[in-house]
């Protein structure tokens, strides 16, 4: 869904809401598709009418100027348009006519007369009846086939105007496809502004005037001592030259007074990048670190430079007003709606304010006003409003479908309006933006646009000629090159004609509010406009990246190379860009968290399976491997064992410091009590009074295989004793014999010296005593 889509959307949704003057215009508009049903062309009317226009009206009329766009006594109109046969069958001798506008030539003098106008998709009584001159024929037509026409200057006389207001221009299309008589074949309309004697003081008209662009700056830099940026694609350069978007924008704009620019300033810090030597990414390579290998150099140096130094000669020499929106534009409503809740979100938002103004006021050398919101399609409930105003949103900027008015109210209320929480919204007249919220790529769009914004203006301004308001003209963020030449011609016309008047929107803001305004928030937001928001699991995701980012932030020896880049990607990464482009802004989102995940698994432990541990006392070998270009520290090397009752690990923690793409072994110490395997487990750990685990634990089996088993002590044990016994046989035997004794036959003591009732316990015991003696005695 784009960002006409979307407010087409939500304006049908509000459309139960208004009633009245505005509840007519607003079916009017849906029905007939506003300019559309002016210029009577089938494929801008709605389906309902699109075949029956093409039956019985086949010939489409556009009009592709009027000129003087504003009549005055004694001006000559000239009209210029083409005629197209949408049907199957030949027009045979069509003659292109005026008629005179409405009966008794009266001027429209409400809005709701204008729109009614604009809902008209076939020839009716209505539109008065035809002149006999000016007039041509533009021959036989053949189906699809189109021819141009230019009718002879038309004397206002002729229209019968005599009072200041607006008025309906019909050009009509005479002829038959068969052999019937003559009869309207099509019609084209629009509106002829007359300025007569009746004057009226002017309404402030404030328009904002976008700069914006989806985000294409990406949290990778390249690995070297300038930290070269990276985007993600190189389109934000053709935009920046020649007929590009944004430098025609910035042209346009120069040549406007009282313009209030609405600049996201994350636009701004990307043409900065890319003003010095900057690189592309490859496809698919979006969450991998930057390189030579899977990036390319960006082409948009120059245009860059010539870019940015043309919007602050602009501004620099500009009457009007510049707002700095939000770092990166994040989308409000999504917030409000599906993240007002998550952790940290309220910092980021204030943060996301205090740094774009910083950054557009250093960029463009002039003061910036960042309190000013401007959520999605300037659609606002009471969740969105609060969001806005914890961020720092004093001044709202709302579309007129969100504060309809009411029938009861005769004249157009001022835009601005206390809605309570020291908020004010300023609202978008809801005829005169939707006038400009597709592309107007064609001459007759253009001429259509001005001329109904023109006739809107004056009747506004007549509604209560002493007593001016405030108006706010609010276009879609993408503004496109043809719709700002409409919208500069239309302010222009209307200001030389003398009721109207540019102004900033702090002075519309500053205007005395108007108490019979609504000032009512709803509570609801439009459901149709929901299908494109961020979602919560998008936005819970985007705000656990801080988690990461701030471990690794722990362990760099150079953080800001990697904190700046990561805070500017994940305020990106919720931008109100992406609403218009949802797949790429999950390319974005997956491609920062991607490439966050590779940035902290730089620093690891290798992975490992099986370790035989060759003896009970050995020592085992860890590496740690830093594959980041800088160096790492505030780590610590953690070995524990699963069971230490047979394999004890017992060794202190051990610092990792680490220069960049480096690794190191770490010996640790272990004894084994029995063979066997055993679970071990070696975890990073940051340092500090806020140690945690850093990156996933390596589990690992140690296997081992020569400790000594309990079969072999005995043996051993059992030798020690009888050696101990053979030494005081041998001292005994040395003492008798130094006593004149006989030895005894060992075997016969041995078999025969024993009494038959011994205890061989007893025996035992004399033993275990003599040899605990002789061990004592040694």
């Amino acid at each position: 869904m784009d960002e006409r889509t979307g407010r087409s959307a939500a304006v049908a949704a509000r459309g139960g809401r208004r009633t009245g003057r505005p509840a007519r215009i607003a079916a009017a508009l849906l029905a007939g598709g506003l300019l559309g049903a002016v210029c009577a062309a089938p494929s801008a009317a709605s389906p309902a009418l699109a075949p029956a226009a093409a039956t019985e009206y086949p010939a489409v009329v556009e009009i592709a100027t009027v000129a003087p766009r504003t009549a005055h006594d004694n001006d000559t109109v000239t009209i210029t348009g083409k005629i197209t046969n949408s049907g199957t069958t030949k027009l045979k001798s069509p003659t292109v006519k005026v008629r005179l506008p409405q009966p008794q030539a009266r001027p429209m003098r409400t809005r709701s007369e204008l729109a009614m106008t604009a809902s008209r998709t076939t020839p009716s009584t209505l539109d008065g009846t035809a002149l006999a001159s000016p007039a041509q024929d533009v021959g036989d037509l053949e189906p699809g086939q189109s021819h141009e026409f230019a009718l002879a200057p038309l004397p206002v006389s002729a229209l019968k105007a005599k009072d200041t207001g607006t008025y309906e221009l019909a050009v009509d299309v005479w002829g038959s496809t068969g052999g019937e008589q003559p009869h309207p074949l099509g019609i084209g309309r629009t509106y002829l502004p007359y300025q007569g004697k009746e004057t009226a003081q002017p309404s402030q008209l404030a328009v904002v005037w976008p700069l914006t662009h989806t985000p294409v700056l990406v949290a990778q830099t390249m690995a070297d001592t300038d930290q070269t940026p990276v985007l993600r694609d190189d389109t934000l350069a053709a935009e920046l030259t020649g007929d590009g978007r944004l430098n025609q924008l910035v042209e346009i704009g120069s040549k406007m007074h009282g313009l209030t620019w609405a600049v996201d300033p994350n636009l701004l810090d990307t043409v900065f990048a890319m003003t010095k030597s900057y690189r592309v990414q490859k496809p698919g390579t979006s969450g991998d670190s930057a390189s030579e290998e899977n990036t390319v150099p960006g082409t948009g140096r120059d245009a860059a430079t010539a870019w940015l130094a043309k919007l602050r000669t602009v501004l620099a020499s500009s009457d009007g007003q510049v707002l700095s929106l939000p770092y990166a534009d994040p989308d409000l409503a999504s917030i409000a709606h599906n993240g007002a809740g998550l952790g940290g979100m309220d910092t980021a938002l204030r943060k996301a304010v205090t740094a774009g103004q910083i950054t557009t006021e250093a960029r463009l050398s002039v003061d910036a006003s960042s309190d000013v919101a401007w959520p999605y399609l300037g659609l606002l409930d009471q969740r969105t409003a609060a969001v806005a105003g914890a961020a720092g949103g004093r001044i709202l900027l709302v579309d007129g479908s969100v504060l309809p008015e009411s029938d009861k109210l005769s004249h157009t209320p001022s835009a601005a309006r206390p809605i309570g929480n020291g908020q004010t919204a300023v609202v978008s007249d809801f005829e005169l933006a939707s006038l400009f919220q597709r592309d107007l790529s064609s001459e007759s769009e253009r001429t259509l646009a001005v001329q109904r914004f023109l006739g809107e203006t004056l009747t506004i301004a007549h509604q209560e000629p002493e007593h001016p308001g405030g108006l706010l003209v609010l276009p879609p963020r993408s503004l496109s090159v043809g719709t700002a030449l409409a919208l500069r011609d239309s302010v222009r016309e209307a200001a030389a004609g003398g009721w109207l008047a540019p102004a900033t929107l702090q002075k519309v803001v500053e205007m005395k509010a108007d108490p019979a305004a609504n000032t009512a928030v709803p509570e609801s937001y439009p459901k149709e406009a929901t299908g494109n928001e961020l979602s919560a699991d998008e936005l819970a995701a985007t705000m656990q990246l801080q988690d990461g980012v701030d471990q690794l932030m722990m362990i760099l020896t150079e953080p800001e190379r990697v904190r700046g880049p990561f805070s500017a990607a994940m305020v990106r990464s919720m931008s109100t860009e992406w609403r218009d482009q949802p797949k790429a802004g999950t390319e974005y989102r997956r491609g920062v968290r991607s490439y966050l995940d590779n940035l902290k698994s730089a620093v690891r432990v290798p992975k490992k399976t099986v370790v035989t541990l060759p003896g009970d006392n050995a020592t085992l070998l860890v590496s740690v491997r830093n594959g980041l270009t800088q160096a790492v520290g505030n780590l610590e090397l953690r070995m524990s064992s699963a069971q230490p009752n047979r394999l004890r690990i017992d060794y202190p923690a051990q610092p990792v410091v680490l220069d960049a793409a480096t690794s190191r072994t770490f010996h640790f110490p272990a004894e084994a009590q029995v063979n066997g395997p055993v679970q071990v487990t070696a975890q990073l750990w940051t340092t500090g009074p806020n140690a945690r685990p850093y990156g996933e634990a390596v589990v690992f089996t140690v296997d081992v295989t020569s400790v000594a088993s309990g079969v072999t002590y005995v043996i051993v044990g059992g030798t020690v004793l009888m050696l101990l016994a053979g030494v005081r046989f041998s001292l005994q035997r040395k003492k008798r014999r130094a006593a004149g004794e006989v030895d005894e036959d060992p075997e016969r003591l041995a078999g025969d010296g024993a009494p038959a009732d011994a205890d061989p316990a007893a025996a035992a015991d004399d033993t275990d005593r003599v040899a605990g003696d002789e061990k004592v005695d040694h």
